[in-house]
């Protein structure tokens, strides 16, 4: 077996042998790249079955951030649901046995499409409209868990889901900022005496984007990523991120959406809300604030990812690309209150 950084093949082949029915040693490992949190590795067994195995980064976990536990429970309780995610084969909590705690799940079809040039080799055009409404569907799919029947009902706090998110984000920002940006505590202010009425909580993913799915040729999800931190609020949340995240084809683009839902096929924004609406009944007329609160919540991110570059906790960036991003921080506040504008 050659090495594979971040996986110790002895121990962890002797774990799945042991652990996952059916498999059979000797197993090959392979990193999957593009993940940007916890590490993937595609595993294939001596009889062909294939696997993925999911650990920590290699170093500064922060453990809330890499609870594999908790996201081996999500994933293990959606297993009966709508919602598509990979079988949950195992956990395994000895460090011994990897140097971190890690889980295995089974091998799902499909392909993550982060830019034209994927969307466009793996799917036609009905392929891209068809990928466009199973993501919704998907999405729906998540809102309307069962959450006892799933055992998440204990999953986190149910009420006041956008209060508490905006006390978290504004607690962030104000221990990593490297800087005074009054709109960040003005938006705050207003995000925080707007607050929509919130309905029944649901399951909420908190990043669900395309190039968080697995999409097949036919355009249908196949498999959820991600789901570090899936938690339990207000469903609107995952539909105003969204907005960030998608431009369909003739839209513009914020900083942030991917090129790929650009491509002609694809449905637009008013599309994906359109049948959003349709297909859960729930009231949309407030979207722009949810939108505001997604573009002032990643304006927090972006600045604790521009102090860790500052500060060298990061590896190097040169000037240009630290300006960039200073900029990005300030150019996400402003869509922020920009999308609060629209409520008045």
């Amino acid at each position: 077996m050659s090495a594979v950084q971040g996986i110790d093949a002895a121990p962890v082949s002797e774990w799945l042998h042991t652990h996952v029915a059916g498999a059979t040693s000797p197993f090959t490992f392979a990193p999957i790249p593009g993940g940007h949190s916890n590490l993937a590795f595609a595993i294939t067994s001596a009889t062909g079955n294939r696997y993925v195995l999911r650990r920590p980064p290699l170093r500064d976990a922060v453990a809330k951030e890499h609870d594999l536990s908790r996201e081996y429970r999500i994933i293990s309780g959606l297993g009966d649901s709508a919602v598509p995610v990979a079988t949950a084969r195992g956990y395994c909590a000895d460090p011994l046995v990897n140097g971190a705690p890690f889980y295995v799940l089974d091998h799902v079809e499909g392909q993550v499409i982060r830019d034209k040039a994927t969307a466009k080799k793996l799917l036609s055009e009905p392929g891209r409209r068809r990928a466009s409404e199973s993501f919704i569907d998907t999405m729906v799919a998540i809102h309307a868990v069962d959450l006892a029947a799933a055992g998440l009902d204990d999953l986190g706090p149910r009420d006041d889901y956008i209060a508490r998110q905006i006390r978290r984000w504004y607690r962030g920002w104000n221990a990593q900022k490297t800087r005074e940006l009054p709109a960040i505590d003005q938006v705050r202010d207003a995000l925080m005496s707007q607050i929509p009425l919130q309905g029944p909580a649901t399951l909420v993913h908190s990043d669900l984007r395309l190039d968080n799915c697995l999409v097949n040729r036919r355009g249908d999800i196949t498999a959820v990523l991600d789901w570090e931190i899936c938690t339990v609020g207000d469903p609107l949340a995952d539909l105003g991120l969204l907005m960030l995240f998608w431009s369909g084809p003739g839209e513009e683009p914020t900083a942030w959406s991917a090129t790929s839902t650009g491509v002609r096929g694809f449905l637009r924004r008013d599309d994906l809300v359109r049948r959003y609406a349709e297909e859960t009944g729930r009231d949309i007329s407030r979207l722009d604030y949810y939108v505001a609160f997604a573009y002032w919540k990643h304006a927090c991110i972006l600045e604790g990812v521009y102090a860790r570059y500052v500060s060298g906790a990061l590896g190097h960036r040169d000037d240009a690309e630290l300006l960039g991003l200073k900029a990005q921080v300030e150019g996400a506040v402003g869509a922020a209150a920009d999308a609060l504008d629209q409520l008045a």
